[in-house]
C-alpha cells in the first residue's frame, strides 16, 4: 500500500482502535475481536509491551486486512523502529517534525498530536496526512466546527472523548475518522477474556458511524 491509499483506508473505515494493553500475549486475540466487529484500522501504542515485536506479529497474522499503524511515538527512531516492524503510519500524541519527516521519508502516512488552530495549521504546513486532535475530550465537539469553519481543508481526528456512540457527532462536527480507545477496548472484558464483549463493542461502533453516512446520503 502507499500512503494515499493507507489515508484513504483509515478514513473508509472512519475509526482508528487506540489499543494499550499491560498483557501483550492478549493482543492478537483483541485485534481479531474488533476485525470481526468491523473496525480495521489498529493502532498498537509503543507503551504495549513489546511493543515492536507485537507489530511485526500483528502484520504477519493480519496481513492488509488490518491497517496496522503504531501510536505514542515521542520520536524520530521510536517512529523508524515501528516502520521497519511493519506499521503503515504514524501516530504521536505531540507536534515534532522530525516524527513527520521519518513517516515522509518511509513514504507512510502519520497523524501528530494537536490541541490549538495555530499547531493543527502547522501540523498541515508541515505535511501531516490527518491531524489527531488531543486530547479531543477537553477540547470538546465545538471545537471542531470552530477550527474548520476558516480552514475547511483540514482532516482531524479526535482522540479522547469518543465513545461507542457519539463517532456520528465528531464525524458532523467536521471530524474525517474517530479515535478510539478504552470505550472500544474494555479493560474488564480483556482480564476476563471476554472477547465476544469487543466485537459487539466495535460493531456498536461501526453501527452509528454507518448510520451517519447512510442518513447523510439520504
Amino acid at each position: 500500500m502507499d500512503k494515499q491509499e493507507i489515508v484513504e483506508k483509515i478514513i473508509s473505515n472512519c475509526a482508528v482502535a487506540v489499543i494499550r494493553l499491560e498483557d501483550s500475549n492478549k493482543l492478537i486475540k483483541v485485534v481479531e475481536a474488533i476485525h470481526l466487529g468491523g473496525v480495521n484500522s489498529i493502532e498498537i501504542t509503543m507503551t504495549v509491551p513489546n511493543a515492536i515485536e507485537m507489530i511485526k506479529k500483528v502484520c504477519s497474522e493480519f496481513g492488509e486486512s488490518v491497517t496496522v499503524g503504531v501510536g505514542s511515538v515521542l520520536n524520530g527512531k521510536m517512529a523508524q523502529e515501528a516502520i521497519d516492524a511493519g506499521a503503515k503510519y504514524v501516530v504521536s500524541p505531540i507536534l515534532k517534525e522530525e516524527i513527520i519527516k521519518k513517516a515522509q521519508e518511509n513514504h507512510i502516512a502519520v497523524m501528530p498530536g494537536c490541541f490549538t488552530p495555530t499547531e493543527i495549521n502547522l501540523a498541515y504546513e508541515l505535511g501531516a496526512d490527518i491531524i489527531k486532535v488531543f486530547p479531543a475530550d477537553v477540547l470538546g465537539i465545538n471545537f471542531f466546527k470552530g477550527v474548520k469553519a476558516p480552514m475547511p481543508h483540514l482532516r482531524m481526528m479526535p482522540t479522547g472523548g469518543v465513545n461507542l456512540t457519539n463517532p456520528a457527532d465528531w464525524l458532523r462536527a467536521g471530524a474525517c475518522a474517530v479515535g478510539v480507545g478504552s470505550a472500544l477496548i474494555d479493560k474488564k472484558a480483556i482480564d476476563e477474556n471476554n472477547y465476544s464483549l469487543l466485537k459487539s463493542n466495535a460493531e456498536l461502533l461501526m453501527s452509528g458511524i454507518k448510520n451517519y453516512y447512510s442518513n447523510k446520503s439520504k
